[in-house]
């Protein structure tokens, strides 16, 4: 595969979305340990991570193309371009579900035992528009298995602080995911899609992401509190907080135009700003 070929691949699976999904994986095996996990932890963390994201994304563009080459704002999106051909997705689908399975054979049997079913959700999720509105939701707690995945890469065990913080990211991805799909509302009602807008309509679905996000909010707090962790970490959590409502302020019912900035740009920052400030609280 050439250089040019590398980058629209990469442009297909989002690549930057598995970056903004890391820091709250990592969050999750810092937070089990306890300090820094070790270099062989820390390496298939990242690599399950990797190819999780990779083959959720690749799978979504490959099953969803159809629907894609008919929606105005995404048929000039890659595949429905043809700009790369459906056995490299393949290819990348299966190579990226190997490399999620040698991940978790690296790191204890309880992840290799549940790789399986992490592999269901992420299948399921790109076909529940087709039949249910919570399908935001549904995304949001494959991305949610994130960070509990890690800390059973470090613990071999569930634990009330990994559950939280999974559904913590599972509700905040659902909120923005929402909020993104706002912009899709009359196309998912005429293709008989389902989502959030085609059920509650726009301004609604707003009002539910904002709760999504009061309780991501939340959530963050009671894993703080489970955990006994300091200010500096509440801090990072208020700012994270910030940023959220900010972004709901960017959007109403009669101007999603600054939809890209809020519901992708600005999440970018979520996770990277409650590591950060956890780290540094774990650590002063």
């Amino acid at each position: 595969m050439g250089w040019n070929k590398v980058v629209i691949f990469l442009r297909l699976i989002d690549f930057e979305h598995t970056l903004f999904a890391l820091p709250f994986a990592y969050l999750g095996a810092f937070l089990a340990v306890g300090g820094v996990p070790t270099a062989h932890d820390f390496w298939w963390i990242t690599a399950a991570m990797v190819g999780a994201r990779t083959a959720a994304l690749a799978l979504n563009r490959l099953i969803d193309r159809h629907i894609d080459a008919r929606n105005p704002r995404t048929a000039n999106w890659i595949l429905p371009r043809g700009l790369i051909g459906l056995p490299v997705v393949y290819l990348a689908i299966v190579l990226s579900l190997a490399l999620l399975f040698i991940a978790a054979a690296h790191l204890n049997p309880l992840c290799l035992k549940l790789a399986p079913a992490a592999v269901f959700v992420l299948v399921i999720y790109s076909y529940t528009k087709r039949f249910t509105w919570a399908c935001h939701l549904v995304l949001g707690f494959a991305i949610g298995l994130g960070p509990v995945g890690s800390w059973i890469a470090i613990t071999a065990r569930f634990d009330w602080p990994a559950i939280l913080l999974g559904a913590a990211v599972a509700l905040w991805v659902a909120g923005f995911d929402a909020m993104y799909a706002c912009q899709d509302e009359e196309f998912d009602r005429q293709e008989g899609l389902y989502s959030l807008p085609a059920r509650f309509g726009t301004a609604r679905t707003l009002q539910i992401t904002a709760g999504f996000h009061l309780f991501t909010v939340l959530l963050l707090v009671a894993v703080g509190v489970t955990l006994g962790l300091g200010w500096l970490y509440y801090m990072g959590v208020g700012i994270a907080a910030g940023v959220l409502i900010y972004e709901h302020l960017l959007v109403s019912p009669g101007d999603l135009s600054k939809m890209n900035t809020a519901a992708f740009r600005l999440n970018r920052y979520v996770s990277t700003i409650i590591f950060v400030f956890t780290l540094v609280d774990m650590f002063k």
